[in-house]
């Protein structure tokens, strides 16, 4: 498995509304994320705004694309969008800043 850290930037102003949807993310959503090949996916968020991602997957590549042509991703990714800074019109999952793993301790 190949372990996937990315950051992001939510809006100081909607920090708590952003927390708030993720106490209830759309059971398709959770399915397709499963079926996509992310696996023990984390969001982690500061409160600056920073957000922390964290998933494990055999390719992120193939993850990605295979959220990219599901429905559900698509209607969450338009309703997500306005919660971020610096996406420069693209989606959150396309404005992901990946980090290179350095080190890692099993």
């Amino acid at each position: 498995m190949k372990r996937v850290c990315f950051l992001l930037k939510v809006r100081p102003g909607r920090l708590a509304e952003y927390r708030l949807r993720h106490t209830a993310v759309w059971p398709e959503m959770l399915g397709a994320l499963s079926s996509a090949g992310w696996h023990n996916y984390s969001l982690f968020l500061r409160d600056d705004g920073l957000l922390v991602g964290y998933l494990e997957t055999p390719d992120f590549d193939a993850a990605r694309a295979a959220m990219a042509a599901t429905d559900v991703n698509a209607r969450w990714q338009a309703e997500m969008a306005p919660f971020f800074e610096e996406l420069d019109g693209r989606g959150p999952d396309e404005g992901m800043f990946t980090l290179d793993e350095v080190f890692h301790l099993d």
